[in-house]
């Protein structure tokens, strides 16, 4: 039978019938217009990756060395080794517990115990994305889960505070790191989602706008902070996160999308403008069994294939170089030994103009583009590595244009992730390179503080590695130019013609 939707125009006095419209034309056409009131419900979704930037860059200011003077010149001076003098003999620059090195009493500690709490941070993250990756798809939805992660995550930042020892907070950063896994790409699919094809770029450069803010943000608080002890630090970041939940659960609305796939087909008309519900298409039937499952069945179909499962590694180590750099380099600025607080305003500043270099590199190729910001940024790496405290101003400048080529380059490589693959096994490859980067990020924690006594234990490694990934650009196609394919099978004919 004939099925037709009847569509009002602007005014609402006039009506078009439309012949054979799916849901998802529906919802496409109901999604159209962008108002006041959608630019409202981007922004509040988009305000949870403010809170997610600065709960994934808060240990640069909680975990730092802090500085230190003598009190006896006697037996210390300013080139003593702090761990082979006596404790009378020196004191620390400001509070005893500004930061968990000096209220634990981990100055003298070994390097694993000093980034175990951090490398746990991304542990978490690390299991989370696969854990928790299939609830927002199943009864759970995208709205309570973006919610719940948020909140979750922001009464364990304020618990945290009470840990009495470096375990127990590394525990805690493993809870934090768990919950926050999912808020970036809840973010993402639900702004997406609820709007039109031509309107998801706009919300998307919201979600980077507000990531970029709390990032650039988090100094602030850290410098009005600065002679308080580190829980302060985790308190006023966590307070205002934990009244944006409340918010977000009460006036955020859901994805039409899911809703549909819920059955919910009343929600979905309510949420459109400018559509009668004269006439509607059957709802699309869920699979049984499949809401929790799917995620992880479709990596058996992802693997069923050589070429899908050599470009799957490929991407994967690709991704971990790309990940310990980009998310690596931030967590390093505290080995500079330059002002903590502008440089992080800097580095932050730096995502900004890597946006727009990434959105000039569309329609260039795709592999070229990795490679030379990848070596770019290695060569960097590695140069800082060698620069001494002598020439602080170049040291500086070097680690900052290594981190601009870094980041353009991991927002290149997200597209080319995304272009690589077929639509229905997309999201759980995005979801893959994403374990990987953080797979990536563990290791970081543990080089950073490795590199405080030698600069190429960190900076010479993340170049190195960040290099050396790219090999694996040798065996991925080009894609810049060539449309999308929807199914495993026309991917693989492609494959062929080509």
């Amino acid at each position: 039978m004939e099925e037709s939707i009847d569509i009002s125009n602007e005014s609402g006095s006039a009506h078009q019938q439309l012949k054979f419209l799916s849901w998802d034309e529906l919802i496409e056409n109901g999604l159209r217009k962008f108002g006041g009131t959608e630019l409202v419900q981007c922004i509040l979704v988009s305000v949870a990756m403010f809170f997610d930037a600065q709960q994934s860059f808060i240990a640069i200011y909680t975990d730092n060395y802090p500085t230190w003077h003598c009190t006896n010149h006697t037996t210390c001076n300013s080139v003593s080794d702090i761990c082979n003098i006596p404790n009378s003999s020196w004191a620390w620059d400001g509070p005893a517990s500004k930061t968990i090195i000096s209220h634990y009493g981990l100055q003298c500690a070994n390097s694993f115990i000093i980034a175990l709490p951090q490398s746990s941070f991304f542990v978490g993250c690390l299991f989370g994305s696969f854990l928790l990756a299939s609830l927002a798809d199943s009864s759970l939805g995208r709205k309570n889960m973006l919610v719940l992660s948020c909140l979750s995550m922001s009464i364990t930042s304020v618990i945290i505070v009470v840990s009495t020892n470096v375990w127990i907070y590394s525990a805690l950063k493993f809870l934090i790191g768990f919950w926050r896994s999912s808020i970036g790409i809840c973010v993402l699919v639900l702004l997406t989602e609820k709007v039109s094809t031509e309107w998801r770029f706009t919300v998307g450069m919201v979600e980077y706008s507000c990531f970029t803010l709390g990032y650039m943000c988090l100094p602030g608080i850290a410098y009005a902070n600065r002679n308080s002890s580190w829980k302060f630090l985790y308190v006023w970041t966590s307070i205002p996160a934990i009244c944006y939940s409340v918010i977000a659960y009460l006036f955020v609305t859901e994805s039409p999308r899911w809703l549909l796939l819920q059955g919910r087909q009343k929600e979905v008309m309510a949420m459109l403008k400018g559509v009668s519900s004269a006439s509607l298409p059957k709802a699309p039937a869920v699979k049984q069994g499949s809401s929790f499952f799917q995620p992880y069945s479709s990596v058996a179909e992802l693997f069923k294939t050589s070429w899908a499962l050599k470009r799957m590694v490929a991407v994967m180590v690709l991704g971990l170089g790309l990940g310990m750099v980009y998310f690596g380099m931030p967590l390093a600025v505290g080995n500079l030994e330059f002002n903590i607080y502008l440089a992080v305003v800097v580095n932050a500043s730096i995502e900004i103009p890597s946006s727009g270099i990434t959105y000039l590199l569309e329609n260039y190729r795709r592999k070229l583009s990795i490679a030379s910001l990848s070596v770019a940024s290695g060569v960097c790496c590695i140069m800082c590595g060698f620069i001494g405290n002598e020439a602080q101003g170049v040291k500086v400048g070097l680690a900052m244009a290594s981190f601009f080529c870094a980041c353009t380059a991991f927002n290149v490589f997200i597209l080319y992730t995304i272009e690589l693959f077929p639509t229905c096994v997309r999201n759980t490859t995005a979801s893959l390179v994403r374990q990987a980067e953080m797979f990536g990020c563990i290791f970081s924690p543990f080089l950073i503080s490795a590199g405080r006594k030698n600069y190429l234990f960190s900076y010479g490694v993340f170049g190195m590695v960040i290099m050396c990934s790219n090999v694996t650009l040798l065996f991925l196609p080009e894609t810049k130019g060539i449309s999308l394919c929807d199914t495993m099978d026309q991917q693989e004919k492609k494959e062929m013609s080509l």
